[in-house]
């Protein structure tokens, strides 16, 4: 079943694309949770870092490109920003298609609440 990243992907449902070629496809979060916060998604459905394979390889670093275009076409290079990759249910990972997080337009505090 497609996920709804494939659907934005393939433009079956809306979304604030920021950037896409044959391997990438950025667009905006509907619910940010920064200023700026947007999705970096593999056009190819991988479900979790779990699910990699060696010729994901490329796209992977490529995402990592990406998001540093992102930032700079955002204004947020310079300042910093913070790159996010969720896996699985413990780590929050809502939707099983692989993707990065890029945040970024204010302080974004620590990574992770201490308990």
């Amino acid at each position: 079943m497609a996920t709804i990243f494939s659907k934005i992907i393939k433009g079956e449902i809306p979304g604030d694309i920021v950037y896409r070629d044959d391997q990438i496809t950025a667009f905006r979060d509907i619910d940010p949770q920064a200023p700026t916060h947007i999705l970096i998604v593999p056009n190819k459905e991988i479900p979790t870092v779990n699910d990699v394979n060696p010729e994901d390889e490329a796209t992977l670093g490529h995402m990592f490109s990406v998001a540093k275009r992102i930032a700079e076409k955002e204004g947020i290079a310079q300042t910093g920003y913070r790159l996010l990759v969720n896996c699985g249910r413990d780590a929050n990972q809502e939707v099983l298609h692989l993707h990065m997080h890029l945040f970024g337009g204010r302080q974004l505090g620590p990574m992770i609440m201490r308990k």
